[in-house]
């Protein structure tokens, strides 16, 4: 259930935003993966969900995309 609000939420969103929610996912996926490594991690299950959500930001700017072509 909390996906399909998340992908709402995406869907409304402009394709500028959308990108800079991206670089946001990607910079946090960057910073568990470092503390995994340095094993700081608390939840590792968050890595999986961070994924997930990357590429449904990527999804949906694809979508976006070929609408406007």
């Amino acid at each position: 259930m909390k996906a399909n609000k998340f992908i709402e939420d995406l869907r409304k969103r402009t394709v500028e935003e959308l990108q800079i929610e991206l670089v946001s996912a990607k910079k946090e996926l960057f910073n568990l993966r470092f503390q995994n490594a340095t094993n700081q991690l608390d939840n590792p299950a968050r890595i999986k969900d961070v994924k997930h959500n990357i590429a449904r930001v990527q999804t949906i700017i694809t979508e976006k995309t070929n609408v406007a072509k």
